[in-house]
């Protein structure tokens, strides 16, 4: 049997407009206790991920639990890519079990839900479990994400694989989002934010600007 390639992008690539992002409890008291990766790599990937959600005007839900009384604000990182943000606190650990959130989620009306947040075994097993069960699609960015322990991170992310969810990385979500350098008006927007937050990648950027005035997609 002959296959025929065709020059266009497979259906399972996040666009900009056919998903929910929802970033989930980057507070203090929670970072506190995450071991599986760095607090300066979490904050960074947390920004990148925000960064690319809200210049590529993703619909995106900001939620936190007991704001007030008991593990702080969200990340400046993320409330600074979302000013004007609603950010809905609960007292549910799953916020898919929040009315406020899934009302949300349901007046945005999106297929597909893409997670990021603290920590992965709850907060983020929770909302990607049942999403799942109700018919979403759901990504979850691992590199967003953290836990108490590296195996409880690996086992979250194990668990949520295996009944259909489907992994990627805070880089990669930037970069899946623009995936074709020739969009010039989100080029700028893309190889800035990750001039900034995507670490050795970023410096590539910097460095073939100023030495080259090299950039992305030139032939």
């Amino acid at each position: 049997m002959t296959i025929t390639a065709t020059a266009a992008p497979a259906s399972t690539l996040l666009t900009p407009g056919d998903h929910t992002l929802i970033l989930i409890d980057h507070q203090s008291q929670m970072a506190f206790a995450t071991k599986s990766i760095d607090t300066v790599a979490l904050r960074t990937n947390a920004a990148l991920v925000a960064q690319a959600g809200a210049g590529f005007g993703v619909s995106t839900i900001v939620t936190t639990v007991a704001e007030k009384s008991f593990s702080g604000p969200v990340f400046d990182e993320v409330s600074s890519a979302f000013p004007d943000a609603q950010v809905i606190d609960r007292t549910t650990m799953n916020c898919w079990e929040d009315q406020n959130v899934v009302d949300r989620v349901n007046a945005i009306g999106k297929p597909r839900i893409v997670l990021g947040g603290l920590w992965t075994s709850v907060c983020i097993v929770g909302p990607a479990l049942s999403a799942l069960e109700q018919g979403y699609t759901v990504y979850v960015i691992a590199d967003a994400c953290g836990d108490v322990s590296a195996e409880a991170h690996d086992r979250a992310m194990d668990r949520m694989v295996q009944a259909g969810a489907v992994p990627m990385t805070s880089l990669q979500y930037l970069l899946e989002l623009q995936r074709d350098w020739a969009r010039g008006e989100t080029y700028a927007l893309t190889t800035g934010i990750a001039a900034k937050l995507g670490g050795a990648y970023g410096l590539g950027i910097i460095y073939a600007g100023a030495m080259f005035g090299a950039k992305e997609g030139g032939h």
